[in-house]
Order: structure tokens, then C-alpha cells, then sequence
């Protein structure tokens, strides 16, 4: 399945219905500028669609990550604890945040594909 984009820039990619990655988009780290400390989710809590399930901090600013879909956080990546810069360097590849187990598929619908995210993108800015 293609990403998909939500209005607070981050980004979903679910290969399974069941199952997603998320990270924040290339224009949030652009925005953010040099990424210095990620506060990831918690694995096996459960949020809620557009809940915040954590913070992403730069030299500029602190920014919060919500959840793009309901569900289940399933793994987190440890990598980016330990080199937050990855979310500068790669942030749709080795700077994933986390894995969420998708509570409702359906939910994936509501959100931005690539024309629509660099169309919201270029009238936000």
C-alpha cells in the first residue's frame, strides 16, 4: 500500500490492513530542522486516532506526534532513540517511529495520498 499523510505531517504505511509504520514526513523534519531527541510511544499501549503518542524534539522546536490511526503500538524503533538524526537523514526509512497494529483499516481512508499531501503542503506553507 502507497503512504498515506495526515494534516499534522506524519506518515503511514501499512503493507498489511492489520498492521502500519509511522514516521513524520520530510516536510516536518524541514520544518523541525535538526531532530536532537525523540519521546516514542509506549509498546503494547493502545491510543486513540489523532492522540499523542509522543514528542519529537529539535533545536528549533518541540513538536507532538500523534497517532494517525487507532491501535496497538507494536514496536518502536530503537535505533532512533539512539540517533535521533535519523528522522533528518531518512525520515520515510531507517527514521521510522513505531509499529501499530490498526485497529480499524477503514481509518486509513480518511487520510492524504502523495498528490493531496503536497497539495495541503504547498497551500499551509
Amino acid at each position: 500500500m502507497a503512504i498515506k499523510y495526515t494534516p499534522e505531517h506524519e506518515w503511514i504505511q501499512a503493507d498489511d490492513p492489520q498492521q502500519a509504520v509511522v514516521g513524520i514526513t520530510a516536510h516536518a523534519q524541514d520544518s523541525l530542522g535538526d531532530v536532537v531527541f525523540v519521546d516514542l510511544p509506549e509498546v503494547g499501549r493502545t491510543y486513540a486516532k489523532g492522540e499523542t503518542a509522543g514528542v519529537v524534539e529539535s533545536v528549533k522546536a518541540a513538536a507532538d506526534l500523534y497517532m494517525p490511526v487507532g491501535g496497538e503500538v507494536l514496536e518502536v524503533n530503537e535505533a532512533l532513540r539512539g540517533d535521533p538524526s535519523l528522522a533528518n537523514s531518512d525520515p520515510t526509512g531507517q527514521g521510522w517511529f513505531f509499529k501499530v497494529a490498526i485497529k480499524d483499516p477503514a481509518e486509513l481512508e480518511g487520510l492524504m495520498d502523495d498528490a493531496a499531501y503536497a497539495n495541503f503542503v504547498k497551500e499551509n506553507s
